[in-house]
């Protein structure tokens, strides 16, 4: 049984109601519900007396040092039995770390911890690493995002990932490590037999340099599914040194996020003989480089190559225009395995919007999810995609918001969504702006078919 509530304030009555529930559920979530240290001898006295609790999340509530130390204590009981807890955001510093250590050595069962969100420091990641280096911890899963980590947290990572053969996930984004951390890290990783399936280093200072370091990784950890380096400057050098270790044969990653990484369109050519060679990677994240229509024409050759197996592509804020759309339509026509594509913030207007449109008409057509807000997309280019929800029966996401259409656009694609043969689930247009007469006939459109969702 679940206890799931999230953005409530909760009244003392309310409180009173939800109490014996913490004493009962496996999973218990209170997210963002304006909890304090004042309620945490309650949480504490509850979660001794609930030995069912596999799941604790405290997510966004300020419970600050004391209000931690409480909730840990009620986890310390005998028959605690709990595999994953939360407390992202919830003031915790490295005053309130010495109590994590114990914890960890007395709660064998958790496998995942997270902790982003607090202020830890390097300090209190020592603190933290000295639990987990315990024998009795089994920890699997960490995520210390925006902890205010510096490259001197690194070498107990490190220890950790050595000592724990069975650690899996570990997200370290949006932490100051610089190049020498993620050097020390990889050496880390190199020399453990951890099989790890996720590392997130999102906007962690990672250089072109340590992505010989990853390459590495790549082609000795089989088990890694998904690496996120976004908001990093490698720029194509970087990923030219990448790219050897996802072409290695063990190498099975499925997702990698390259996100405003500095890639233009020679880095495109690199990446594209992945994409060829790799049936296993499915997501690729693109977004914010500047690939310009010559970096989309090389991906959309790779994409229509029968071994790219790719589902789902961002190249949202990539400089694109609409002299890459005809590429991007023969995707869409011909590709068996996309399934979603992001393009949002590129100057395609109405014209490239008409030849996407005339590649999702075609009967092979598998898309599900397409992304075009803030594509310059008038009541021009709505005519084209009115027709396209027809005629297409895969394409069940569509998001048009922040393009300058209005009634005329909106009244076409309504009569379109009216239609029992269209097949569209959501319908995504945030910052459009229509007539009281207009917004009167979408709510009516929700109503008259309840399958369809406008979101605006």
């Amino acid at each position: 049984m679940s206890l799931d509530i999230q953005c409530e304030q909760l009244s003392d009555a309310r409180w009173t109601e939800l109490l014996p529930l913490i004493q009962q559920y496996q999973v218990v979530r209170l997210d963002d519900c304006g909890l304090t240290e004042v309620r945490c001898q309650d949480i504490s006295s509850a979660l001794r007396a609930n030995p069912a609790l596999t799941e604790l999340s405290l997510r966004s509530n300020e419970l600050g040092d004391a209000g931690v130390h409480l909730v840990l204590q009620g986890l310390q009981s005998p028959t605690c039995k709990i595999q994953k807890l939360s407390l992202q955001n919830c003031c915790l510093t490295e005053a309130g770390c010495g109590v994590l250590p114990a914890v960890l050595r007395s709660v064998p069962t958790l496998r995942e911890l997270h902790l982003s969100d607090n202020p830890l420091g390097d300090g209190g990641l020592r603190l933290l690493c000295e639990g987990l280096l315990d024998p009795r911890c089994y920890l699997e899963r960490l995520q210390l995002e925006y902890c205010n980590l510096t490259a001197a947290s690194c070498e107990p990572l490190a220890s950790v990932l050595r000592a724990k053969p069975d650690f899996k996930e570990l997200m370290l984004s949006n932490n100051d490590i610089g190049e020498a951390g993620v050097r020390v890290v990889c050496q880390g990783l190199k020399d453990s037999a951890c099989q790890l399936e996720s590392l997130k280093l999102e906007s962690c200072g990672v250089t072109a340099a340590n992505c010989r370091d990853l390459c590495g990784i790549l082609a000795s950890k089989a088990s890694l599914k998904e690496l996120d380096l976004g908001s990093n400057q490698l720029g194509d050098a970087g990923l030219a040194e990448l790219c050897p270790g996802l072409l290695q044969p063990s190498s099975r990653l499925r997702t990698l996020w390259l996100w405003e990484c500095g890639i233009t369109a020679e880095g495109c050519r690199e990446l594209c003989r992945v994409l060829r060679a790799k049936e296993s990677l499915k997501e690729l994240s693109l977004a914010g480089n500047e690939l310009g229509d010559a970096g989309a024409r090389l991906l959309c050759e790779s994409l229509l190559d029968p071994s790219c197996q790719l589902e789902s592509l961002w190249v949202k804020t990539c400089s694109l225009t609409t002299a890459c759309c005809p590429h991007f339509s023969s995707v869409l026509a011909q590709n068996k395995s996309l399934l979603e594509l992001q393009m949002s913030s590129n100057k395609l207007g109405d014209a490239g919007v008409h030849e996407l449109s005339q590649g999702l008409r075609q009967p092979g057509s598998v898309l599900r999810v397409l992304w075009l807000g803030d594509c310059e997309v008038t009541d021009g280019g709505c005519g084209s995609l009115a027709s396209t929800l027809l005629a297409n029966r895969s394409l069940r996401e569509l998001d048009l918001s922040n393009n300058c259409m209005g009634d005329p656009g909106v009244l076409q694609l309504i009569e379109s969504l009216r239609q029992p043969a269209c097949a569209l689930e959501q319908l995504v247009l945030y910052d459009i702006y229509w007539s009281e007469e207009m917004d009167n006939q979408l709510r009516a459109l929700e109503e008259h078919k309840p399958s369809l969702r406008i979101i605006s």
